[in-house]
């Protein structure tokens, strides 16, 4: 919101007098109205608004693609559907549902707690911390997720050591917005996403223009986001 403050001077004129008292000569001066000002608050909206909202861009089809580009260095992300046949896709998704231990977690901010809108399940070798939560290390990984985990690392060419499940049950539930920037994965992590069960919208923005990217995440859909650092 903008505003104008109109600052309104309306002196009144000096007058000057030939009348002089009697017994004496010359002129006396003398002034008619003290001067004064008026300060009045004018309103006025801007003619446009400042800065627009860029619209969201959509990814839709396979393949490679630039997200942003600045001083650190280059963002990407590949999309890669069916990565898992479809009939696998299904018995798995049946069975990590049944099999993994799931939790829901309590977030504390600004002194109130509140449960997260999802259940998890942390695999790795080192304690993981977000939002003021401690996983702590889990390396009983589970005999499918290690077989995903060498079928995405055998693709990607990048090694992975760590895994978050989550397990969103019903269009309520949703993950807030994050940057996967902990000091624990390192300082250009590379982020492999892969999905079982209905579709759902991965939605990703740039920091700090708010400009959005969404793609729908079907069934067996991979995507890698990969930060590479300016040299």
């Amino acid at each position: 919101m903008s505003y104008v403050c109109v600052h309104a001077v309306s002196p009144k004129a000096l007058v000057a007098s030939n009348i002089s008292p009697a017994g004496t000569t010359g002129q006396a001066w003398m002034q008619k109205d003290q001067l004064h000002t008026q300060k009045q608050f004018v309103f006025e909206k801007p003619s446009e608004v400042e800065r627009k909202v860029p619209e969201a861009g959509v990814i839709d089809k396979p393949g490679v693609y630039e997200l942003s580009t600045g001083p650190s260095g280059v963002s990407r992300i590949h999309l890669i559907p069916g990565f898992i046949d479809s009939e696998q896709a299904d018995w798995m998704f049946e069975q990590l549902l049944q099999d993994i231990p799931w939790g829901q977690r309590t977030h504390i901010r600004q002194e109130m707690s509140f449960e997260e809108p999802r259940l998890t399940s942390w695999y790795g070798e080192l304690p993981y911390t977000y939002s003021r939560i401690t996983m702590q290390p889990n390396p009983n990984w589970h005999p499918l997720l290690t077989m995903l985990k060498e079928r995405i690392e055998e693709f990607s060419g990048y090694a992975f050591n760590s895994l978050l499940c989550n397990l969103y049950r019903n269009e309520k539930d949703s993950v807030d917005w994050h940057s996967d920037d902990e000091p624990s994965l390192g300082k250009n992590p590379v982020i492999a996403s892969l999905s079982f069960g209905a579709t759902r919208t991965f939605e990703m923005r740039k920091k700090p223009s708010p400009v959005s990217i969404l793609t729908a995440v079907e069934e067996s859909k991979l995507i890698c986001l990969v930060s590479f650092p300016s040299v």
